[in-house]
């Protein structure tokens, strides 16, 4: 394998991305499992995941439309912090600019359910809407 430049791949370690476990307010889970959605900057969905550099962990914040399925904003960071989910939903307004009657649904994160990214929820009039809870599928 050395031989010919060929390397075993590494399995991928697990990084936790959500941080449940805080004193923010947490939002009703508005979207159900409905994702069925007739016009596009009606239901936006956002996650946090993890990328495996040479430099360490870089952080990926994705909004999508629900009805496009497509990428609407997103941002990059070393860190997984409250400015990282804020800038992608920065890109995501800037790109769009949403009507009234938008939500923006995600998982419990600490990130979210930050002042500073509620706020910036509330004063565009976009409804936040979290995961009841978070399913762990590595145990079953």
């Amino acid at each position: 394998m050395r031989k010919h430049g060929v390397r075993a791949k590494q399995a991928r370690k697990f990084k936790a991305t959500t941080d449940s476990k805080h004193h923010h307010p947490v939002a009703q889970n508005l979207l159900s499992q409905d994702f069925r959605v007739n016009k596009p900057n009606k239901r936006w969905v956002a996650d946090i995941t993890y990328i495996a550099t040479r430099a360490g962990w870089l952080y990926l914040a994705v909004v999508l439309d629900l009805y496009s399925r497509r990428v609407v904003g997103w941002s990059t960071s070393d860190r997984i912090d409250r400015e990282l989910v804020i800038q992608a939903l920065k890109a995501a307004l800037w790109q769009r600019q949403p009507g009234p009657g938008l939500m923006h649904h995600s998982d419990r994160g600490s990130q979210y359910a930050s002042d500073n990214f509620r706020r910036i929820l509330r004063s565009r009039g976009i409804d936040c809407s979290m995961i009841a809870c978070r399913l762990d599928m590595r145990r079953g």
